[in-house]
């Protein structure tokens, strides 16, 4: 438009002082020259109103040429994108159960890489075209450059057939109107998300949010657990739910902490995991008398005992390496210590020649 306007005020003026007509004519003179209609009212004389009647002409089929051609080309982006889009929605319908993922960044990529890696339906949403264009569509690969939050396009997908929403992006305010808008239509949906800043934990939780996962708790864990890599210890040992108490008083004693506990079910490489992040003896006192007065989970520890053959690890933190070596000193005298710093590996091989 400012091409069109700048080339009519090329025109008009100069029609006006060099052909020396009114300015009524030379709107009229302009506007004939640079549609190419020319029906030949006025004919140019001299050099320099040839000239200029010249220029006005190519510029204007030249211009005309070049916003034709930009309408085309946007009307064809258009038509193209409403092509791919209804492409897209066809491939959706026809989907079987899926994930959805907002937000291609860093975290988005490696939840995406999980899920194709178990051959899972996902469809990515990322307003970012160059992020989107990086990934190649597959059968089981589905994504759609929009923005989630516009045209309540997140809440139509997160229907019956979307297996988790999961919310990648690093805004936490995107994050929390996404999760407000499934909550409306989709009150069933399960929703995962991301949350950047702890503050948001409640109110994401509050918006409605099942799971809410903080990069900044994770990596926090990961600094600490890193750090204290030279003082972590892992033993596994066989003792019965009677010497819990007893076993965490030794712990206790050598002022370490008893970060978790792994049980190690014959067959299963994987072990089940159990937090603990205790320290203090009144935490091992209230657990044991909690044990002694709630027989239908005392009960229900005895059979995860009792399918780990009673074999588990402790994954311990402590001050330093001598604290370790009279741990290590007093555990032998309390119960079966059958290794330290095993692999996994090498536990599930023990484990599966005492099963036979």
């Amino acid at each position: 438009m400012i091409l069109i306007i700048a080339l009519f005020v090329y025109g008009i003026a100069g029609t006006h002082y060099v052909m020396d007509l009114s300015w009524i004519d030379s709107v009229y003179y302009a506007t004939i020259t640079m549609t190419t209609v020319g029906y030949g009212d006025y004919i140019p004389t001299t050099g320099i109103q040839k000239i200029f009647a010249t220029t006005l002409a190519i510029g204007g089929v030249a211009l005309l040429a070049y916003v034709f051609n930009i309408i085309l080309t946007n009307f064809q982006e258009k038509m193209s994108k409403y092509s791919q889009g209804a492409r897209k929605m066809k491939a959706i319908e026809v989907m079987e159960d899926y994930y959805i993922i907002c937000g291609l960044g860093r975290v988005g990529k490696v939840v995406l890489d999980e899920l194709l890696e178990r051959n899972q339906n996902v469809i990515v949403i990322d307003k970012d075209k160059d992020k989107c264009e990086s990934l190649e569509e597959t059968n089981n690969l589905i994504v759609i450059n929009e923005d989630a939050i516009e045209d309540d396009l997140i809440a139509k997908l997160a229907g019956e057939k979307c297996r988790s929403v999961i919310l990648c992006t690093g805004d936490d305010v995107n994050n929390l109107y996404i999760v407000l808008t499934i909550r409306e239509t989709n009150p069933d949906a399960w929703i995962v998300t991301r949350a950047s800043k702890l503050d948001n934990i409640k109110r994401l939780r509050k918006a409605g949010a099942d799971k809410i996962v903080s990069p900044e708790i994770i990596g926090g864990e990961d600094l600490y657990y890193e750090s204290a890599r030279p003082h972590i210890l892992r033993v596994t040992v066989k003792h019965t739910v009677d010497e819990i108490y007893d076993e965490f008083k030794i712990i206790t004693k050598h002022r370490c902490t008893l970060e978790n506990i792994e049980y190690h079910i014959p067959g299963i490489e994987t072990p089940l995991t159990r937090e603990i992040k205790a320290m203090k003896l009144h935490e091992g006192k209230r657990f044991h008398n909690y044990l002694n007065s709630h027989d239908d989970q005392r009960h229900a520890l005895e059979n995860l005992y009792k399918a780990a053959n009673t074999v588990h690890s402790h994954l311990i933190s402590g001050p330093d390496q001598t604290a370790f070596d009279k741990l290590l000193k007093d555990l032998e005298k309390q119960e079966e210590i059958i290794g330290v710093n095993l692999t996994n590996k090498e536990i599930a091989k023990i484990t599966s020649k005492e099963i036979k």
